[in-house]
């Protein structure tokens, strides 16, 4: 069974991102969008959306991390 409490728990996470590290990790993983193809949605260089989802994903495991202790 899916655990729904840690879905919401990551979604307000993602809510609280910034809108553009929002969109990179939307377009990435929700979309299943390639790293180019997620650049060119963004408006911008593949090394540019690859940094957005690292530093999104970064500050989204700091958060789940704190909230976990």
């Amino acid at each position: 069974m899916p655990d729904v409490g840690a879905r919401e728990e990551l979604w307000r996470a993602v809510l609280a991102l910034p809108p553009r590290q929002r969109a990179a990790i939307v377009l990435r993983f929700y979309e299943d969008l390639s790293e180019r193809e997620t650049a060119d949605a963004l408006g911008c260089s593949t090394a540019a959306a690859k940094s957005l989802v690292a530093r999104a994903m970064q500050t989204l495991r700091a958060q789940i991390e704190s909230e976990s202790t």
